[in-house]
């Protein structure tokens, strides 16, 4: 009887230890409901869909949020979040490109490495996270990081683990601003070729970046493409019309096909070193001057994309030319080897968002920004890449920071990430990425396995010159 007993106690801790290790993400417990149930008890936080992902729970969310987190009586709007549910027991990353958010089930690089759950969150006023009326006054930085504040706010009482941010680009620079303004809310910020415009007006790093990135015949052959696009202005700019005619494109908001025309052209030297490497040269025309038109279009059409600057490219991305123009501050690089056959330069923003929107830049922004990394920082981390041009402005450490770090990729473009740092400075940093999120840091690895659908590229490909 005592062997039978014995028996039917250890079958019944059996069952219930293989039913809790079998237990899918997110399930419910006779003690806990179930985490979407959870999620949407929180106030304003809305469903948009659920999707299927194996191991987790995925959930794509409007949240309200205030117009004007000073003033919360006047209006609110619908941001949309997505959250991607691993556990409640493990760390939290907040996670935005700076732009719109995906609502296809992705993780970013600390995610991976912690093996934690991602809140990824679309940046106010990009669609459809914009007040309806649209008050420009209020996209600002500080009020874009409030936004974030607020989520985090929300939903620390569920995840009540560590919480780290990061972002690439201007996701980058969106996870150091929020740092900046709620500095106790993460315990780690992880950002990705972050670009720091200190001083609008002063530009020289750029130029000097130019002179000696990559090789020297690779800078030749972007050049000459470049030169010969002016040069050949007459037929290319046919073309760009017929192009914009089969496409419907129009060019009502920078002014002219024109405008238009030679801002694409511009941006080719930049553009190729942001997203493409040295060993991507020999895709560039070896011999421009002897290239027919076609050739050379088709090269600046694939780097840069003649749509980039009609209405129809610029529209989506007006929230970011705004910001650029009012805070951000815009890179104005002089490109000598182009000699007098530029027309405009460098456009500003000013020039890329309807005028029915005003702007006015604000100088001070972006220094007390930097003043405040340099001396303030505090479990940051920067990735910056070798051939990038936005790294040429980049943040930097002064002293008052403490446990932070600014690496860079050798090589390395607009994609750098930790996973690309040389072997000491990687295993520095994921050991202080795991040290934030609250775990061991004795393994320096990503504790999730590689997945090639969750774990694919965050900095997406933004044609043209946006970080």
């Amino acid at each position: 009887m005592r062997k039978t007993f014995r028996w039917l106690l250890s079958l019944v801790v059996l069952i219930g230890t293989v039913s809790v290790a079998g237990a899918t993400a997110g399930a419910a417990t006779a003690a806990e409901p179930d985490i979407k149930d959870r999620i949407l008890a929180i106030p304003g936080v809305s469903l948009i869909e659920e999707k299927p992902y194996a191991g987790y729970r995925y959930f794509v969310l409007d949240f309200t949020q205030p117009v004007d987190h000073r003033h919360p009586s006047q209006g609110t709007f619908q941001q949309r979040v997505t959250l991607l549910h691993k556990d409640t027991g493990r760390p939290t990353v907040m996670y935005t490109s700076g732009y719109n958010v995906s609502t296809n089930p992705s993780r970013s690089e600390p995610t991976q490495i912690v093996d934690g759950n991602q809140v990824s969150v679309e940046y106010r006023y990009f669609t459809p996270s914009r007040p309806q009326p649209a008050d420009w006054k209020k996209l600002d930085i500080w009020q874009a990081a409030s936004d974030q504040h607020a989520i985090y706010q929300a939903l620390k009482p569920i995840y009540r683990k560590n919480w780290l941010t990061t972002g690439g680009s201007k996701g980058g620079m969106t996870a150091t601003y929020y740092k900046r303004y709620y500095p106790r809310d993460m315990d780690g910020v992880v950002a990705y070729v972050a670009p720091n415009d200190v001083v609008n007006d002063e530009d020289s790093a750029y130029d000097r970046f130019f002179q000696t990135v990559g090789t020297k015949e690779c800078r030749d052959k972007l050049e000459a493409v470049q030169r010969e696009a002016l040069v050949r202005r007459e037929p290319l700019e046919k073309k760009l019309a017929q192009y914009a005619t089969d496409n419907k494109y129009s060019f009502a908001t920078v002014g002219t096909l024109d405008k238009a025309y030679e801002a694409v052209v511009l941006d080719y030297v930049w553009t190729f070193w942001q997203y493409s490497l040295v060993s991507d040269c020999g895709t560039i025309p070896a011999d421009a001057p002897h290239a027919t038109d076609q050739v050379i279009w088709d090269s600046v059409n694939k780097i840069v994309g003649f749509d980039s600057y009609a209405d129809q490219g610029l529209e989506k991305y007006t929230p970011y030319y705004y910001q650029a123009g009012t805070q951000l501050g815009s890179p104005t690089i002089k490109q000598p080897w182009l000699g007098g056959l530029s027309r405009y330069g460098y456009q500003p923003p000013r020039n890329f968002v309807p005028r029915s929107i005003p702007m006015r830049f604000q100088p001070w922004v972006m220094p007390q920004v930097d003043n405040w990394v340099r001396h303030h920082a505090d479990h940051m981390l920067y990735v910056y890449g070798q051939n990038d041009p936005w790294g040429a402005e980049r943040f930097r450490l002064g002293s008052g920071s403490r446990d932070s770090y600014v690496y860079t990729v050798a090589g390395g473009n607009h994609g750098s990430k930790v996973a690309g740092l040389a072997a000491s400075e990687k295993a520095t940093a994921t050991s202080a990425i795991l040290r934030w999120a609250g775990l061991p840091a004795t393994t320096p690895k990503p504790l999730a396995s590689y997945d090639a659908r969750l774990d694919r590229p965050q900095v997406e490909r933004e044609r043209t010159l946006r970080p």
